[in-house]
């Protein structure tokens, strides 16, 4: 037994030694492992090779290893962002395409914030280019500072000044007057709400279709108001795209409508009720045939012409009118143009039938009229071309006096047509005394008295109008200027 157990003993103790050394091998070698410093930028193989006994293959390379491949990822990433700029892309393929983890180090150290810096700086110029005016202010602010200046105008200070220029853009297009009644509601709501978001909102996604409905209304707007051939085009414009709509509103319109214009005034020169002025004047816009002389005339000559052309009428027709007919054209005259207007559409007739009425009753009345007249007729010339000369002395002697007075328009004409119609009488009873006509001369300038302009001769009419013609273009030309005026 004695030997048995001596046998055993020695194997307890060579167990127990060993338990005992363990740590006192083990631990040392484990702290002195991890204390020893680990390679960097620079992969396994390169540093250790597989014949050197002191590598640590199993630690060193594997570390190596990982960091390379995270930042290659990591350029990668970098790479396929959309928001990289040129310039950092370009370094970002020079770095993988290195290969190396040197490169990686480099580009993800320095190299990537240079770039971005060179991006940057590029996108704050074409935000300038296109920019209102606050945004320039800021970006070329942006500029002049430094690297972190030009991320912060790029991160926030360019939403915080285009919120400026918007608000501003807005109120531009209130004001505006040609801003359709779609647009300006959506922009005085965009106004009420006021943030930056709601503006740019408006300008960039509500403001182009309002505009769309807008100028289609505005094509309609013109198709009511216009000639056939801007009712034509207009319909084609609206039947088309929105850029038919556009092309009609800069330039269709304005094409369409010269050619409604030619025909409105070539209606003018056929239409016999046309004034002389109007068609003087409309001849020359056909001569000068461009779009903007058909519409200087329609829209500004012609109606001063009519004007002028519808007092001339006025005074030719109280040159032959009777008493109430001269009445109501002397106070049209006196008037407005609208006054003379009515008189020439309403009051001659009017003014007319008061004077044939008040003929018919003369006519009825014992011992008037024609049968008053006496029985002897004219016989000898000399009393004919007294009355013809007394006529035509006075008509000179009333140009004369029109040319000079300094009287109203209407008293001026009312003088002229007095004296082709109801003055003769005394110019002629004057000529016939100083001549030594008898007494039957004498009852015959009565009868030229009674029947008025009908006994003078041919050459007396004809000065008689040509006095009237004149005084009227006086009045005329001074009841223009006083409208000017």
């Amino acid at each position: 037994m004695k030997q048995v157990y001596w046998m055993k003993l020695p194997r307890v103790s060579a167990v127990v030694a060993a338990a005992v050394l363990a740590p006192a091998v083990l631990f040392p070698s484990s702290a002195s492992a991890a204390d020893a410093p680990r390679p960097t930028g620079a992969s396994g193989p390169d540093n250790a090779s597989a014949g050197t006994p002191d590598a640590t293959p199993s630690a060193t390379p594997d570390d190596g290893a990982g960091q390379e491949d995270l930042d290659r990822a990591e350029v990668r990433r970098i790479l396929a962002d959309k928001a990289s700029g040129v310039s950092v892309r370009e370094a970002a393929e020079k770095a993988l395409a290195a290969g190396t983890a040197a490169a990686l180090r480099e580009f993800l150290t320095t190299g990537h914030q240079n770039a971005q810096a060179i991006d940057d700086r590029v996108r704050c110029v074409q935000i300038l280019a296109v920019g209102g005016p606050a945004v320039q202010k800021a970006a070329k602010a942006a500029l002049r500072g430094s690297n972190a200046d030009l991320a912060a105008f790029l991160k926030e200070g360019q939403h915080v000044a285009r919120a400026e220029d918007d608000r501003a853009e807005i109120e531009r297009l209130i004001a505006a007057p040609a801003t359709g009644r779609g647009v300006r509601e959506g922009a005085q709501q965009a106004l009420a709400t006021g943030t930056p978001a709601a503006l740019r909102h408006f300008l960039a996604d509500d403001l182009p279709k309002l505009r769309v409905e807008d100028d289609r209304v505005e094509v309609l707007r013109i198709s009511a108001k216009g000639g056939p051939a801007v009712k034509k085009a207009a319909s084609a414009a609206l039947d088309g795209s929105y850029a038919d709509i556009l092309a009609f509103l800069e330039q269709g319109q304005y094409t369409a409508r010269a050619e409604d214009d030619r025909a409105d005034i070539e209606r003018l020169l056929a239409d016999p009720a046309t004034g002389r002025g109007v068609r003087e004047t409309a001849q020359k816009a056909l001569a000068a045939g461009t779009p903007a002389a058909l519409r200087q005339f329609l829209e500004v000559e012609l109606p001063k012409q009519r004007a002028d052309d519808d007092r001339v009428a006025l005074t030719q027709i109280a040159s032959v009118g009777g008493p109430a007919v001269q009445k109501a054209a002397w106070a049209a005259l006196d008037g407005t143009y609208a006054d003379v207007v009515k008189f020439l559409k309403e009051g001659q007739y009017t003014a007319r039938a008061e004077d044939e009425a008040a003929a018919k009753a003369a006519a009825a009345e014992p011992g008037t009229g024609a049968t008053a007249r006496p029985t002897e007729q004219p016989t000898a010339a000399p009393v004919a071309q007294a009355a013809t000369s007394t006529a035509a002395s006075t008509a000179t002697s009333t140009a004369a006096s029109t040319a000079t007075s300094t009287a109203t328009g209407g008293q001026v004409v009312q003088a002229a047509v007095r004296t082709t119609s109801g003055t003769g009488t005394t110019g002629t009873t004057g000529t016939t005394g100083t001549t030594g006509t008898t007494g039957t001369a004498a009852a015959r300038a009565g009868q030229l008295a009674a029947t008025g302009a009908e006994g003078l001769g041919w050459e007396g009419g004809g000065a008689a109008a040509a006095v009237a013609a004149g005084a009227a273009l006086v009045v005329a030309s001074r009841r223009r200027r006083a409208d000017e005026s």
